[in-house]
C-alpha cells in the first residue's frame, strides 16, 4: 500500500535504543508458536491478536461457526498464564450476568459480592450481538476502564482484562448491531476464515490423535510468568515514534474525516489505538521504533471496524486512505 511516488523526508526517532529483557521476546515468539499451533495456518490472524493483546486493545471476530475462536482464546489465556471465561451472549443475558452482583450471605449477616465472567484475563464473549443493547452496555466501562461498577461500588478488573467478542456474519434475525460508541471501544476486526487444505488435514489427523479442539499436553503450561505481560504491554506503550510519523497518523484520520465515501471519520481514541497497535507491531518485529509499514499493516482490520463507507471491504477503505496521504520514510533498525 506505500505509496512510492510521493515520498517525505522522516525526523529520526527520538531515541533508537531498547533496554527490553531478551528472555521476553523468547517468551513473545513462544507465545506466537502457541497460537499458530492452537490455530494452524492462520499466522495473519494470530499477528494482529497479538498485536491487539500487546497495544492492550480488545478484539471482534467476525466470522462463521466453527473455524477456531475459541479455541483461539483458550490456547490465549493458557499461554499468558491466566483466567479464562466464556460468556454466551443470549437476549436474556441481563448486565449482572455479565459484571457480577451482591448476595446476602445469610451465615455472615451481610452482602458479599460474587463476581461475573469479565473478572477473568481473557473474555470471550460470544455472539455479542443477540445481547440486549442493556447488557452489551455492561461492557463498556469493563473494556473502557477495566473495572465495573455494581450497586454504585466499584471493583478493579484485573489490569491484563482482554476481550475477545464474536459475531456471525450470516445470521441477524434476533440480533442487536453493536452502537459506535461499543465498537470504539474494540481495536481490530478480524475474520479467521476457513482453513487451507493442508492445514485441515493437520486438523484431522491432531484429533486423530485425541487432541481435538484442545491444545496438546505439553501446551498446558503458561508461556508468560505473572506480571511478564504487563512489561511487554508497559514496553509497547514507550516505544519510540517519530512525530512525522503521528503526523502521518493525524494525516490519515484528516483523510477519513473530510472524504465524502466515508460516513464518518477515525475518532481521536480511534487514531490513539491506530499508533498503539503500530508500536505493538513493531516490538513485535524486534524493532526500536515504529516505522510506515507497521501503520499500514494494522490499516484493514482497524478500518473494518471504525470505518463504513461505499467501500465494500476493509482492504479497499485502507488503500483509498493511504494512496491520499504522502509516506514517510526511514530506515529501520532492529534491536541489539
Amino acid at each position: 500500500m506505500t505509496n512510492t511516488n510521493q515520498q517525505i523526508e522522516l525526523d529520526a526517532p527520538p531515541g533508537t535504543s531498547n533496554s527490553a529483557n531478551p528472555r521476553l521476546f523468547e517468551r513473545l515468539s513462544a507465545l506466537r508458536n502457541r497460537l499458530n499451533n492452537a490455530l494452524k495456518g492462520k499466522e495473519p490472524v494470530v499477528e494482529h491478536v497479538l498485536s491487539g493483546l500487546l497495544a492492550r486493545g480488545h478484539i471482534l471476530l467476525e466470522d462463521l461457526p466453527g473455524l477456531g475462536k475459541t479455541t483461539l482464546a483458550r490456547a490465549l489465556a493458557t499461554a499468558i498464564g491466566g483466567r479464562f471465561a466464556r460468556l454466551q451472549c443470549t437476549p436474556d443475558l441481563l448486565p449482572n450476568d455479565i459484571t457480577g452482583f451482591n448476595l446476602f450471605n445469610q451465615k455472615l449477616r451481610e452482602f458479599e459480592f460474587i463476581p461475573g465472567p469479565v473478572f477473568s484475563d481473557v473474555l470471550l464473549a460470544d455472539e455479542i450481538n443477540r445481547a440486549t443493547p442493556r447488557a452489551q452496555s455492561a461492557l463498556l466501562e469493563a473494556m473502557a476502564e477495566r473495572q465495573v461498577t455494581v450497586d454504585n461500588e466499584r471493583h478493579q478488573l484485573s489490569q491484563q482484562f482482554f476481550v475477545i467478542a464474536t459475531q456471525n456474519p450470516i445470521e441477524h434475525h434476533g440480533t442487536y448491531p453493536l452502537p459506535e460508541a461499543q465498537l470504539d471501544r474494540f481495536a481490530l476486526k478480524l475474520s479467521i476464515g476457513y482453513p487451507a487444505p493442508d492445514d485441515e488435514l493437520r486438523i484431522l489427523s491432531s484429533a486423530v490423535d485425541g487432541e481435538g479442539d484442545m491444545c496438546a499436553e505439553e501446551d498446558t503450561q503458561p508461556i508468560l510468568q505473572p506480571g511478564e505481560l504487563r512489561q511487554l504491554q508497559t514496553q509497547v506503550a514507550q516505544l519510540p515514534m517519530a512525530t512525522t510519523l503521528q503526523r502521518y497518523l493525524v494525516d490519515l484520520a484528516t483523510v477519513t474525516r473530510s472524504d465524502t465515501q466515508f460516513e464518518h471519520g477515525l475518532s481521536p481514541r480511534a487514531v490513539l489505538i491506530w499508533q498503539r497497535l503500530s508500536q505493538a507491531r513493531a516490538f513485535m518485529d524486534c524493532r526500536s521504533f515504529v516505522t510506515p509499514d507497521d501503520i499500514q499493516a494494522v490499516a484493514p482490520p482497524l478500518f473494518g471496524l471504525h470505518m463504513t463507507g461505499t467501500h465494500t471491504t476493509p482492504d479497499e477503505m485502507a488503500a483509498n486512505v493511504l494512496d491520499q496521504v504522502a509516506v514517510p520514510v526511514e530506515s529501520a533498525k532492529r534491536i541489539t
